[in-house]
């Protein structure tokens, strides 16, 4: 058997595929199959006079979806899918799938989701999934190769690393414990022991929110190093983004021209330095002059691309009567297109009168709302760090600034494109009096953390780690507007099926 994606190293040779239709027409005394295996998809073109009687009757069988084996002749053709076609001699049903309830007309967002195991089968959907393997093999290239150990934390906590708000709570043989939302001081732990490792597994956080960026049930990258600092921390963190997005664009350019994405985007991240700026310096940013005038500006700039767009499309429309074919479902396609982009028109209008409301408005010692954060990265290209944060908004084991004790010595990374925070990371406390008073002032119980101390009692050393979310990742790479389609069975509150 041979695969889709390797029909190059076969051209003008007799293969067999297995696959599924997705996608089929018939003309005449022609059967034209495109058939997916899981690794593609190429165009199979059965021709009546080339194959028995019953093959043929299979070929004009075959619905969306169903079942095959075809065997065939590669032939090298530009015009088709992939480059090349199968030139086909047998066909072989394996199943007539039934009627398939994912047709190419537009379905709603619920209706998708209810059918998330059928709808992984759609092309975009597909390709989202290839970039996500390609991220994860990436990271675990990036650690491999710089002497970090993979290792595992437990799913099943006594103790709650920020606290217990948005934890999901579970009985465990009549104890108390938490789905885990981190497996960083299990992570702090094993770098005692080998000095460079990380974590890669689900975590849980219970937050009542609906938004585009957020699921219950998501896969966290965390490594943790000894005798790192907070720069130390920051210059992995850049060296990993560009690392993993230079694999993506190097390995998954096919997939993400099905997922339209813009390339040249992800080569600026791949190619250049991030900016660095302090917490109190993105305040300043946030409420300067410059940034209401850019707001403003972004009004007047969607008010005359509204204009020239919807004439553009009264336009086209005009031409539609007459235009041949092949250039109606241009006109038809670019009409979708202007009708998406004008209900984008319409959000922004709701949307930046309260981000410049916001940003105008904010208060140092405030987190970053997501407004916030979109802000700040309206005029960047590449991921922005921002570091050393109000103490009072960050978790309990940052490490205070020694220059300023409002302030921990942690950084947040914003990904460009409002895709907001990817990372979250910091230098951990190392003193243990400072720990354990903080525990305390943060109202956690001490017994449940006395593991936790006693690696601040035997041999403490700086040390330093982040969390990389891996589903808001793949969103940002892929271009995608929800983390829903960034995992093949998102949970999200008021989803938990299929």
């Amino acid at each position: 058997m041979i695969y889709i994606n390797k029909l190059s190293d076969h051209v003008d040779k007799q293969v067999t595929l297995k696959g599924w239709v997705y996608n089929y027409r018939s003309s005449g005394s022609l059967v034209f199959i495109e058939m997916r295996d899981g690794t593609g998809i190429t165009q199979c073109v059965v021709a009546k006079d080339d194959v028995s009687e019953s093959d043929w009757e299979a070929a004009t069988s075959l619905r969306q979806e169903s079942s095959l084996e075809i065997t065939g002749t590669v032939k090298a053709d530009e015009r088709s899918i992939g480059g090349h076609e199968v030139h086909v001699s047998e066909v072989k049903v394996v199943q007539i799938a039934e009627d398939y309830p994912i047709t190419p007309k537009e379905h709603g967002v619920e209706f998708l989701m209810n059918n998330r195991h059928l709808w992984l089968r759609s092309q975009r959907q597909w390709a989202a999934m290839r970039v996500r393997n390609e991220i994860i093999f990436a990271i675990h290239t990036f650690f491999q190769e710089r002497n970090f150990v993979q290792m595992d934390s437990p799913i099943f906590t006594s103790n709650a690393a920020e606290g217990s708000t948005t934890l999901f709570e579970t009985d465990y043989f009549d104890e108390k414990a938490y789905l885990a939302q981190t497996g960083q001081l299990y992570g702090e732990a094993m770098a005692m022991a080998h000095g460079l490792i990380y974590t890669f597994g689900p975590t849980f956080r219970a937050e009542k929110s609906k938004t585009r960026r957020h699921l219950t049930e998501f896969w966290m990258i965390e490594p943790e190093m000894a005798y790192y600092d907070l720069d130390m921390n920051m210059d992995l963190a850049e060296d990993m983004i560009r690392f993993i997005t230079a694999k993506v664009v190097e390995k998954r350019k096919s997939e993400l021209e099905i997922l339209e994405r813009d390339i040249t985007k992800l080569e600026k991240v791949a190619e250049n330095p991030f900016q660095r700026i302090t917490y109190s310096e993105a305040v300043e940013q946030l409420k300067s002059k410059e940034t209401a005038d850019m707001l403003d500006q972004m009004i007047e700039d969607r008010k005359q691309e509204k204009k020239d767009i919807k004439q553009e499309r009264e336009e086209i429309k005009k031409e539609h009567g007459s235009a041949k074919k092949w250039r109606k479902k241009q006109i038809d396609q670019r009409v979708i297109e202007i009708g998406q982009r004008l209900d984008q028109i319409e959000e922004d209008y709701r949307n930046i009168p309260q981000w410049k409301e916001s940003a105008q408005n904010f208060e140092w010692g405030n987190d970053f709302g997501g407004s916030d954060e979109t802000v700040l990265m309206l005029q960047q290209e590449v991921p922005l760090m921002v570091h050393r944060w109000p103490a009072e908004i960050k978790a309990f084991y940052m490490k205070r600034d020694p220059e300023d004790e409002r302030l921990v010595l942690g950084v947040d990374v914003l990904a460009p494109e409002g895709y907001g925070e990817i990372i979250g990371g910091s230098q951990r406390e190392d003193d243990l009096e400072f720990l354990e008073n903080h525990i305390e002032k943060h109202d956690l119980p001490m017994d449940v953390f006395g593991w936790y101390l006693d690696l601040r009692r035997f041999g403490s050393v700086p040390h330093s780690g982040f969390g990389l979310g891996l589903e808001r990742t793949v969103a940002w790479l892929c271009g995608l507007s929800h983390v829903r389609e960034t995992i093949p069975f998102p949970r999200m509150m008021g989803r938990l099926k299929p």
